[in-house]
């Protein structure tokens, strides 16, 4: 089932380590594009901003 993520639970994954719970629960995530620009708008600085690109850039 697909989810559409907002911006806490990636960071608030991201900062423990446990993002890659969201795929094992839900499988596909979408991420929005306003929730991408806010994530990645400071660099590498927000927890998960990495994985995302690297998740939006594989795709």
């Amino acid at each position: 089932m697909p989810i559409v993520s907002n911006t806490s639970p990636i960071t608030n994954l991201a900062a423990i380590g446990k993002l890659d719970l969201l795929e094992q629960l839900y499988g596909e995530i979408i991420i929005p594009s306003a929730v991408f620009q806010e994530l990645t708008a400071w660099g590498d600085y927000i927890p998960g901003a990495k994985e995302v690109k690297t998740i939006i850039g594989n795709r």
